[in-house]
């Protein structure tokens, strides 16, 4: 790394840091400094075990306590011991701490509608803060199996259907490709993988069943912000993975020559080129992948 490239890192750490208070002793103005602040958020957010909300705010346990027992004294919070285990203690917001919270949520809110509007490309602002929030929290990008129909399946498939409209000479059309049924996409039969950060989505991969003695990979897609990341292939893997627990051992999928960075991974993690399967009239290349089992 070049003495230019650490100057310009140290110079976005010194602006994010000032922009946002972290060093204010008042955040927010709301009288108390980031720390219990964060905390007061991560329990509005429905983040409700001490452990959880320690392990998404990356603070130890002595630090914990002495937040949590802050905000006992203020009266914003309650802790009481679990309903199964006194040992996983649960918090929740009083009265007062919802408050509190809302003010704190109506504040952030205008904090970031001010600093958008100093930018006069707002929308190339949030493009490279995406791709910095990707980046630092490349180790909290969370993959679930959800229902295709989930907003955030719904939000990735209508971001990959924009992108090859865009990318593919043909331009693309949903209804004439050959769109997958959601029932193929759900478990036992299949699986819908999406990949989230703090819940926003950054991608998703889906595997579909089928009754020819092998099932599809679909939709994968990787939002902008989040690639260069590994997270193609951490998608590729978790269908594998899903595809050798329902039994499937042999998988396909189609592809465009025109998706350049989609061909090159298939090629590097075991796919191996075939004859055309399907009638689709978008994709041009197809690929067949046998799974190691046992």
């Amino acid at each position: 790394m070049t003495t230019d490239q650490i100057a310009r890192i140290r110079r976005f750490q010194r602006a994010v840091t000032t922009e946002i208070g972290l060093l204010d002793t008042s955040f927010l103005g709301r009288g108390r400094p980031l720390g219990p602040a964060r905390v007061l958020n991560a329990i509005g957010g429905s983040r409700v075990e001490v452990s959880e909300i320690r392990a998404y705010l990356g603070l130890d346990s002595g630090l914990m306590s002495r937040l949590l027992r802050g905000l006992e004294a203020e009266g914003l919070i309650e802790v009481e011991p679990g309903a199964d285990d006194s040992r996983r203690r649960r918090v929740r917001l009083t009265a007062a701490g919802a408050q509190e919270y809302a003010a704190y949520e109506a504040l952030a809110d205008a904090q970031a509608r001010e600093m958008l509007g100093k930018h006069a490309a707002p929308d190339k602002l949030l493009a490279a803060m995406d791709m910095v929030a990707s980046a630092l929290g490349k180790e909290r990008i969370a993959l679930d199996a959800v229902d295709p129909r989930h907003p955030l399946a719904q939000a990735c498939m209508n971001a990959y259907y924009t992108e090859l409209a865009a990318r593919l000479e043909q331009g693309f059309d949903v209804a004439r490709s050959s769109d997958p049924d959601v029932q193929d996409m759900r478990h036992p039969r299949g699986a819908f993988v999406i990949a989230t950060s703090d819940g926003l989505p950054l991608g998703c991969a889906g595997l579909k069943g089928t009754d020819k003695g092998y099932a599809e990979v679909k939709r994968l897609w990787v939002s902008p912000a989040a690639r260069g990341l590994g997270l193609a292939r951490r998608l590729m893997r978790e269908l594998e993975d899903r595809a050798r627990d329902i039994g499937v051992t042999v998988l396909r999928l189609d592809s465009n020559s025109a998706l350049h960075e989609a061909v090159a991974l298939y090629r590097a993690t075991g796919w191996v080129e075939i004859a055309r399967f399907n009638d689709d009239p978008y994709p041009d290349l197809f690929f067949e992948k046998r799974l190691i089992t046992g």
